[in-house]
């Protein structure tokens, strides 16, 4: 397997992750205010909240981002500059990648974590075991 492929890997991955935060908080948003149950499982909603954190973290301390690193690093590695690539590197990348200055970037990060915290902290998950318990302990079964 060549060092462009595994970049468009990579790439694909990162375009998975965004998707992931991006689109999952419209799920939980959307499920909430359509009582959909599986947007409250607690493992869905803690892995999403973990993964806009650490986008908020990496943009507040300045790292870049390990994937767009390692994306570079591949494509290098097969003789391309960053950012130029295949198919895949040419219609996934506008779709995440844009030019804006840095700490615009830090301010949409922290706001979209915000949000995100604020969902999970109002209509908070619900761990399956817990809503079992609290079923019991009411009488029902």
């Amino acid at each position: 397997m060549g060092w462009s492929v595994l970049a468009d890997f990579v790439l694909l991955f990162h375009a998975a992750y965004v998707g992931y935060v991006v689109f999952g908080l419209v799920a939980i948003v959307l499920g909430i205010a359509l009582g959909w149950s599986w947007v409250r499982n607690f493992w869905f909603r803690l892995t999403h909240l973990g993964a806009i954190g650490l986008v908020v973290a990496e943009s507040i301390v300045g790292v870049a981002c390990p994937l767009t690193t390692l994306e570079n690093l591949l494509r290098q590695a097969a003789g391309q500059r960053g950012y130029a690539g295949g198919c895949v590197a040419r219609w996934v990348q506008p779709l995440i990648f844009f030019d804006f200055p840095p700490w615009m970037f830090m301010v949409a990060y922290a706001a979209f974590g915000l949000i995100v915290a604020a969902v999970f902290y109002f209509a908070p998950p619900i761990r399956r075991g817990a809503a079992r318990q609290k079923s019991v302990a009411m009488g029902r079964r």
